[in-house]
């Protein structure tokens, strides 16, 4: 099953476990929020919506927010000794989809638990020990300058 949703004034369609990267909305990092313009739900029988679907939505999981790449938009007049410089970067949120729901149904999936890092155990000597720093040799001192 498929759906296209509508969502910053693009249009992007999706499949459960899709990940993609959307124009910033609101919600925690971890957090499933609900998309709930629904332009086209796919599958045995496609339903077409007028210009939503009814009743459906996508839940989605939040994985991060950050920000897209620099944008310049630079500007001359020939001639005219006129040069305007300007650069953006837009903020971006990503999403993984969980389930695409229809007839008004709540999320049944919830966030993905979160892996926890395995400590390295502590090495008890079997590798060879590395080699030792050599010592440095002081340079000699300078002299002072002899008085004419």
């Amino acid at each position: 099953m498929f759906a296209v949703i509508k969502t910053g004034g693009r249009q992007y369609r999706v499949v459960p476990d899709d990940v993609l990267e959307i124009g910033k909305i609101e919600g925690g990092v971890g957090t499933i929020v609900q998309l709930g313009e629904v332009l086209v739900l796919g599958g045995d029988t496609p339903v077409l919506g007028t210009p939503v679907v009814a009743g459906a939505s996508v839940a989605a999981e939040v994985l991060q927010h950050k920000r897209g790449p620099k944008v310049i938009a630079f500007k001359k007049r020939r001639r005219k000794n006129s040069r305007r410089k300007r650069g953006y970067r837009d903020e971006i949120t990503v999403l993984r989809i969980t389930e695409i729901l229809a007839d008004n149904a709540k999320p049944s999936i919830g966030p993905r638990p979160k892996k926890e890092k395995v400590a390295k155990p502590a090495d008890d000597g079997d590798e060879a020990p590395k080699a030792a720093a050599k010592p440095r040799a002081k340079a000699p001192a300078k002299k002072p300058a002899a008085k004419k």
